[in-house]
């Protein structure tokens, strides 16, 4: 996938941000300020006008960049976490104008590592990690890490569409949510799902190219 690829994947992510901002805003509203989904839709529409004004040489340029976007206009937490994802993944990508499926998936370890430090959440908290660290695990095969197998893009959504279900049922432990204490239990958190929803944005984009190649 090589830049312009990437920025083709991230106006896919705009469209679909902003098709489900008022689900996303909705989901936000039970548990949080419920903006989630205009801030979300505001960040990737400023990443779309970037992409409009600028070019840029490699992969790792481009994503930096936009998280900066992001990490600069997007309020709550949703801004400091997808900046600082797109931003840490970048960085091994600096000065790269392609990149397979082990090098993205090697950016996006770097990512989910980078917000896992800056949001100190973990496995159950009913946030985003919920999302993002089972993804990263089943892409250590893309990654070619110990004897995991190359997972399929169909899997890799399935994963992130289950494990975004799976906060449904999770008592919320970070951010405004946790407030509400027993009463977060039975909503979706909007991170996990706006997560869920780049994710397979991502594979599906990444399939369709792969598939161009074959």
């Amino acid at each position: 996938m090589n830049v312009n690829q990437f920025s083709d994947v991230l106006r896919c992510m705009n469209t679909v941000i902003a098709e489900h901002k008022d689900e996303l805003s909705e989901l936000d509203a039970a548990i949080g300020d419920g903006d989630h989904g205009a801030n979300m839709a505001r960040g990737f529409s400023l990443i779309v006008q970037d992409l409009d004004d600028k070019e840029y040489a490699g992969i790792g340029e481009l994503l930096s960049a936009e998280g900066m976007v992001l990490l600069s206009n997007v309020g709550g937490a949703s801004g400091p976490l997808y900046g600082t994802l797109l931003i840490q993944m970048g960085a091994p990508l600096k000065g790269c104008a392609d990149a397979d499926g082990a090098l993205l998936a090697d950016a996006f370890h770097a990512g989910v590592l980078a917000v896992h430090n800056l949001g100190k959440a973990e496995i159950g908290d009913k946030t985003m990690y919920d999302v993002l660290a089972p993804v990263d695990d089943l892409l250590a095969g893309w990654r070619g890490e110990g004897e995991g197998r190359h997972a399929s893009a169909a899997e890799v959504i399935a994963l992130a569409e289950e494990k975004c279900e799976s906060t449904r049922d999770m008592l919320a432990k970070k951010g405004r949510a946790s407030y509400l204490k027993e009463r977060s239990i039975g909503h979706l958190d909007p991170g996990a799902r706006s997560c869920s929803l780049l994710i397979e944005v991502m594979c599906q984009q990444l399939e369709k190219k792969e598939a161009a190649h074959a």
